[in-house]
């Protein structure tokens, strides 16, 4: 097995796992969601359009180039292939990105009216590059929902460098990544965690 493909095969394993375990914390409901990872050799393997995350077969991820263009041509991307894009081009140390959505980050984000959710004073902040204590505050932007990709891309663009916890599609789910799937989910849950306890403080009137 050559090096690629050893690289791929990992890739494929990393990704199934990541989509069952966002599947048991009900993040990816349905066909929600998408998974990718970037390979040492530049392309990206990520979960082809449709398809339970709970249920990924090594069959469901294929891989695109930089701009999301799949390698075969019988390979159908999700068309938000270009939102993690995105994500890889302007962080060159990201190795893997996740999108889920759970019910806490799409209730805040459609009743939050500022353009960012706040995130102060919970330990949990500490999961996040670049928090090293409790006392911070740590903002969320929040970008209104668009079936047009290209022109979602343009208005998260100018955010880059400026959300270490990610950021959320207002009624549609959280953007996640770091330098490795481990890194990634790790702040995945940091961040799933820390918007339940904010709809939990809502709903408590606190």
């Amino acid at each position: 097995m050559s090096e690629s493909m050893t690289d791929f095969a990992r890739a494929v394993q990393d990704i199934l796992t990541a989509g069952q375990r966002m599947d048991s914390r009900g993040w990816v409901p349905a066909t929600a969601g998408n998974i990718s990872r970037r390979l040492a050799d530049g392309r990206i393997a990520i979960t082809r359009s449709g398809g339970h995350k709970g249920f990924l077969q090594a069959a469901d991820v294929i891989t695109v180039d930089e701009n999301g263009k799949p390698h075969r041509a019988e390979d159908k991307p999700s068309a938000e292939t270009l939102l993690h894009c995105q994500i890889y081009r302007q962080d060159p140390t990201a190795g893997a990105v996740l999108h889920g959505h759970s019910v806490a980050s799409t209730v805040l984000s459609m009743i939050e009216k500022t353009n960012a959710l706040q995130l102060a004073d919970y330990e949990v902040l500490k999961v996040f590059e670049g928090q090293t204590t409790h006392a911070t505050t740590v903002p969320v932007p929040l970008f209104d929902n668009d079936q047009d990709i290209a022109r979602l891309a343009r208005e998260v663009e100018p955010a880059f460098g400026a959300m270490p916890a990610g950021y959320i599609i207002r009624g549609h789910g959280v953007y996640v990544w770091g330098k490795d799937m481990p890194t990634a989910m790790a702040r995945l849950e940091g961040l799933e965690f820390l918007l339940a306890c904010a709809l939990e403080r809502r709903n408590l009137g606190v």
